[in-house]
C-alpha cells in the first residue's frame, strides 16, 4: 500500500495544525536523526547541470527505510511564471524494496530548509540572539522567518531585497504573524545590529552579498542561497574568520560557500555538534557559519514527519502505484486478465 500526500494536502495540514507545530516536529525529528548520523548511508546528491539550472536526486537510507527526493533549481523560471524549485519525495521499505509513501516536496522542501536553518542556529547562535537580518526575500524567506520565530523566538527582522515586489510580497505574507519587520535599502543597512544573518538569494552565480566588513564578532551566519557549483553569497574573507559548520562536507565542498576554500580547510559537521562529539560556539565573540546546501537525511526526516502527521489528520490517501493482485511471477497476466474482463463487458 502506497500512501500519497499532494500539494493541497500539505497546505491543509499546515493550516490545520499550524506552521509552528510543523516546524517543531521537523526540528525534533531531524535533531534525532542528526544524533544518529553514522546509521545513514551518505552520498552527495546526483546532479544534472545545464545552462538553465539543475535537476538533482538525493538518496539516503538508515538500513530500514530508504528515502529519495527529486528536486530542480532553475532561477530563470520565474520570468515565465514557473517556480525556481519543485520537488517530490518517497520512502520505501528496505526489506522488500516496496515504496510506502510518496509526497510533494516543493512546499515541504521550503519547510525542511527553514527548519534545518533554525536547528543549526539553535545549536550555534548566541543564546541571547534577538534580531535577524535577511538578505533575499524570495520563495524561502517567509519560511525562514517563521521557523526562526517558532524555534528561537526571533520576532525582529531587518530585511533587504533588490526587488521591491519581493518586499511587498514578504510584508503581505508576514502580516499578523507578530514579527516586526524593518525594510532597508541595502544589505549593509540590513545587517547592522543583527545577531543572526540569513542570506537566501537565488541567482546562479558567484556573488558577494556580504563583504567582510559587514560581519562583526558574535554573529551567526545562516548561508542558504549558495547551493550549487559556482554559486556563493559570502566574501571569502568572512569564511576565514568564521567557525564553519556543514551538513555533509563532501557535498558542501562542491556546492557551498566553502567551495571558495582549500579542500583541507577545517570544518565541523553539524551532526558532530548535535551528538556532542565536537563543540560548536565556544565564545560569544565567535562568528559561526552554517554553510547550508541541503542534504538527503533532512528530507528523510521531513518525509517521515509529513507521513505521520498526514496519517494522523486523515490527509494521506492510497494510490494505485503498485500491482496488488495476481501471481507475483505472472506480471503479464494482469494485462491479459484485464483484457478478458473488458471483452466480456463489451459482449
Amino acid at each position: 500500500m502506497v500512501k500519497f500526500v499532494g500539494t493541497r494536502d500539505i497546505i491543509e495540514l499546515v493550516n490545520r495544525i499550524g506552521i509552528a507545530t510543523v516546524f517543531a516536529e521537523i526540528v525534533n525529528e531531524a535533531e534525532a536523526d542528526f544524533a544518529r548520523w553514522p546509521d545513514f548511508e551518505k552520498v552527495a546528491r546526483v546532479a544534472s547541470h545545464s545552462t538553465d539550472g539543475v535537476i538533482e536526486l538525493m538518496p539516503t537510507s538508515d538500513g530500514e527505510t530508504y528515502g529519495l527526493k527529486f528536486v530542480n533549481g532553475h532561477p530563470k523560471n520565474t520570468a515565465t511564471g514557473l517556480r525556481t524549485v519543485t520537488a517530490f519525495g518517497l520512502l520505501a521499505d528496505v526489506a522488500t524494496g516496496y515504496p510506502t509513501f510518496l509526497a510533494e516536496m516543493t512546499i515541504t522542501t521550503a519547510l525542511r530548509t527553514a527548519a534545518t536553518s533554525a536547528l543549526a542556529a539553535k545549536h550555534l547562535a548566541r543564546k541571547d540572539s534577538k534580531v535577524m537580518a535577511m538578505i533575499g526575500l524570495g520563495a524561502q524567506s517567509e519560511f525562514q522567518a517563521l521557523a526562526f520565530k517558532a524555534i528561537l523566538g526571533i520576532k525582529t527582522l531587518r530585511v533587504f531585497d533588490v526587488d521591491p515586489a519581493a518586499a511587498k510580497k514578504f510584508a503581505r505574507n508576514l502580516a499578523d504573524t507578530g514579527i516586526a519587520v524593518t525594510y532597508l535599502t541595502s544589505a549593509e543597512e540590513a545587517v547592522t545590529g543583527a545577531d543572526i544573518i540569513t542570506t537566501v538569494t537565488a541567482d546562479k552565480r558567484n556573488a558577494t552579498i556580504l563583504s567582510d566588513n559587514m560581519v562583526g564578532a558574535g554573529v551567526h551566519l545562516n548561508a542558504v542561497g549558495g547551493d550549487c557549483p559556482g554559486k556563493t553569497e559570502l566574501h571569502r574573507d568572512i569564511l576565514l574568520r568564521s567557525k564553519i559548520f556543514t551538513e555533509f562536507t563532501p557535498q558542501t565542498r562542491i556546492e557551498g560557500e566553502i567551495q571558495q576554500l582549500a579542500a583541507d580547510h577545517e570544518v565541523t559537521e553539524l551532526w558532530e555538534v548535535i551528538s556532542g562529539t565536537k563543540q560548536g560556539r565556544t565564545a560569544d565573540r565567535d562568528i559561526t557559519l552554517f554553510d547550508s546546501v541541503g542534504f538527503a537525511i533532512e528530507d528523510f526526516s521531513t518525509l517521515r514527519v509529513i507521513q505521520r502527521l498526514a496519517e494522523q489528520n486523515g490527509l494521506a490517501r492510497e494510490i494505485d502505484l503498485l500491482p496488488k493482485d495476481g501471481d507475483p511471477k505472472d506480471l503479464y497476466g494482469l494485462i491479459r486478465s484485464a483484457a478478458r474482463n473488458t471483452d466480456r463487458m463489451s459482449a
